[in-house]
């Protein structure tokens, strides 16, 4: 039998989605709030998977990722995304030509094994965490990469994007090799 034991801390991260490239700017600092001091971004990508959110937030829609430089328990992935939904409502356009989100904030982490994203949607692969929110294991890291999973959002299997979330994995590894 095993011996319950807290995980080893996370590096959260979070992807942004917005067709308004200041907005990315001006959330960032509203991010490093609760998630602390930013240590990656990604370059602002164009994001074409879908048409899903246009109607909701227009078009030309940009990708971008950041990751925070303080670890944490991946137990906090709940908690961090009602915090980023607070965040998405306080940029939230009501009025009548966009009736909704001006930017989409998916929080996540990466351990080792792993890059997980917290989301509001129960699915198959979805285990429920608490106050709504669920998780989603959606990549495996293995054989020294990163691998799509049959349910993982085809823009984290962009090479851009999993060369960034490659980085970020090794600058975690370093940053645990720090705490002993």
């Amino acid at each position: 039998m095993g011996t319950p034991r807290e995980p080893k801390p996370a590096k959260f991260f979070v992807a942004l989605l917005s067709s308004d490239t200041e907005l990315l700017t001006t959330v960032e600092k509203d991010l490093s709030t609760i998630l602390g001091a930013v240590d990656a971004r990604s370059e602002v990508w164009p994001w074409t998977v879908s048409n899903f959110y246009e109607k909701e937030m227009g078009g030309g829609l940009r990708r971008r990722f950041l990751s925070f430089e303080p670890l944490a328990s991946p137990g906090e992935l709940a908690r961090i995304k009602l915090l980023t939904q607070q965040i998405e409502d306080r940029y939230r356009d009501e009025t009548a030509g966009h009736p909704g989100r001006r930017v989409n904030i998916d929080p996540g982490y990466i351990d080792a094994f792993k890059l997980v994203l917290a989301s509001t949607k129960n699915a198959g692969q979805r285990i429920y965490l608490h106050s709504g929110i669920y998780a989603e294991a959606t990549l495996q890291y293995f054989d020294g990469a990163f691998h799509g999973l049959a349910h993982t959002y085809l823009d984290y299997l962009w090479p851009e994007t999993l060369a960034f979330l490659t980085s970020l994995r090794s600058v975690y590894v370093d940053q645990l090799r720090r705490l002993g």
